[in-house]
Formats: C-alpha cells, structure tokens, sequence
C-alpha cells in the first residue's frame, strides 16, 4: 500500500510524532489514521518507559489561579534538559497538569505517595461497607480492593483520567509528552490550596 505524503503529513500534525515514524506507523495499520495515532501512542510510552530510569533535574514549576481566586495550585516537572523545560509541549504539559490538579483535587502524585494514614482511613470505610452490604465475608477483601483501585483513579494524579481528555490518565499524558520530547519527563510534586480549606 502506498502511503501519501499529505497523509503522512496530517498525522504527523496531529501527533507530533517525527515523519518516518508516521510514515511507518499508517503502513503498518493500512492507512488507518486512528490506529496509527494509537500506534505512534504506544510506542511513544514504551520509549517514555525506557528513559524513566535517567535523572530528571531541570523543569519548570507551573501554577494556576482560578478565576475566582478561590483555588490554586504549584506543580514541580522535571526533564533532563534546560532545552526541553523551554519547549512549547514541555510548558503545555506543565501549564495542563496545574489546571488538572486545580479541578481534580489529587491527594498524591502517584500510588506509592498516597500517605498510609489515608489509606488505612479508605480502607477501613471499605470494610465497614463491606460489612454493610450483607455479602459473604469470604469477598469483601476483595471489594475492599476493587474500591481502593477506584480510589487511586479517583484520587492520585498520575491515575486519574485527564481533565481535557478522559480517554487517557495523566500518567499516560505525561508518558506521551515524554515520548514527545525524547527525555524522562516526571511530575515530581504539587500543593493545591483552596480557600478556607485547613
């Protein structure tokens, strides 16, 4: 099949993925656009994965004020390079992750961040819920699970569906980003102040 340039072109728009991986990606998938977006996606995670293990120093810090003046927010993300903080996708990334923390209220940036007294808080709701519902002891570990994994989506940053586009987790926006760029790129910590919140 051959694949046209103009084809090759929109996609490459769309994703900002480079030309021979666009090119590449709807030969693969037979000229399915769509496919070869979830294509270029996946394979952008997979080499975000692959450079997680290298230091990410530099960054930005970003904030958001709403409009109120009710809600605010700071969030730190690092990159491995200056070069990279100064990029339009980088201070995107870092301008939507403020506006997405401003709206979703996350209490942790990831799973192992979410403080143990507040896990044990859930947990123990679960379980008197559990207890609640007049269902066989023998599965309420289980529905106590079940509602912590719906907790984590609920609640931690990087498991949350993204506020523009709820398709895909944060952790799979920065990931992306990640991928974009070519550098491990990491939400490393946020405060999110409401007024008259203690």
């Amino acid at each position: 099949m051959t694949i046209a340039a103009k084809d090759v072109a929109a996609l490459r728009a769309r994703t900002g993925a480079g030309m021979m991986d666009c090119k590449n990606a709807l030969e693969e998938t037979q000229g399915d656009v769509e496919k070869a977006i979830e294509l270029l996606r996946k394979k952008g995670i997979a080499k975000a994965e692959k450079r997680a293990g290298r230091g990410a120093t530099e960054g930005l810090i970003g904030s958001y004020l709403h409009f109120n003046g009710k809600v605010g927010v700071l969030v730190e993300v690092n990159c491995e390079t200056d070069f990279v903080a100064r990029t339009d996708d980088f201070q995107g990334l870092v301008k939507d992750l403020a506006l997405h923390i401003a709206s979703a209220d996350p209490v942790a940036v990831s799973v192992e961040d979410v403080p143990k007294a507040v896990l044990d808080r859930e947990r123990e709701i679960y379980r008197a819920q559990a207890a609640e519902s007049g269902k066989p002891e023998k599965v309420w570990d289980k529905m106590v699970e079940g509602r912590v994994k719906k907790f984590y989506e609920e609640r931690v940053l990087l498991e949350q569906p993204f506020v523009k586009d709820d398709k895909q987790t944060v952790g799979q926006l920065v990931k992306a980003v990640s991928g974009k760029v070519g550098e491990n790129v990491m939400v490393r910590r946020f405060v999110r102040f409401q007024l008259g919140e203690a």
